[in-house]
């Protein structure tokens, strides 16, 4: 296993340096997982989200900081602090949880591991700022209101920013991108199932070229 801890912990709203999308990434097969990644990479994408929804996720994680130092891998779907731990043990740089919860969010600070914590309305929005965390996730984005909620949201929090997840498409993305409150969204249309399942690289490569193109 790769502890990440031994870098030193990046601020979670680095990752918005890095590109205008987060590709939400599922993987079913390991061999997979560099491959992917390199596809990326090669589009200009440099921060990656594999999600732990898979009994794979976790070596993926590995393999891909491992083979590829250069990318920032995280791990999404963050659900308890069991969790944090084997995906920083797995060399997870970054982690993404569906929701906030106070105890997800003191472990992954005693471990370093910075945490872009979920939320899908006001009071979650309140419960996790006053964790320390004031750099979100939107989720469900669409299902939870999309554009219109965060745009309601400035006005009562104009000091939080978030990365809308759920329902981002390339035909919406930039509607979102252009919120003042929004630094980055989350997409698994980089990477989409059946391109993955044939080792269609080329393909996630120009979706990847495509998403880093987009205006923020």
């Amino acid at each position: 296993m790769i502890r990440s801890a031994s870098r030193p912990p990046m601020n979670p709203l680095d990752l918005v340096k890095h590109g205008p999308v987060i590709p939400v990434i599922v993987l079913q097969r390991v061999e997979d997982a560099v491959r992917l990644a390199e596809a990326l990479l090669a589009g200009g994408v440099t921060v990656l989200e594999v999600t732990l929804r898979t009994p794979v996720a976790l070596a993926c994680i590995e393999a891909i900081a491992r083979a590829l130092p250069e990318a920032l891998v995280g791990a999404g779907t963050l659900r308890s602090v069991a969790d944090a731990e084997a995906a920083l043990d797995a060399g997870a740089r970054f982690g993404v949880s569906p929701g906030f919860r106070r105890e997800l969010g003191h472990a992954c600070r005693n471990l370093g591991l910075p945490l872009l914590p979920g939320v899908a309305s006001a009071s979650e929005v309140m419960a996790a700022n006053d964790g320390g965390y004031d750099f979100l996730k939107f989720f469900p984005a669409h299902a939870a209101g999309g554009v219109a909620m965060l745009e309601a949201l400035a006005g009562p929090f104009p000091d939080i920013v978030f990365c809308p997840t759920g329902g981002i498409t390339p035909d919406n993305a930039s509607e979102y991108l252009a919120l003042p409150n929004v630094k980055v969204c989350g997409g698994s249309w980089l990477t989409p199932a059946d391109a993955v399942a044939a080792g269609d690289w080329a393909r996630i490569t120009q979706l990847a070229r495509e998403a880093s193109r987009l205006a923020r």
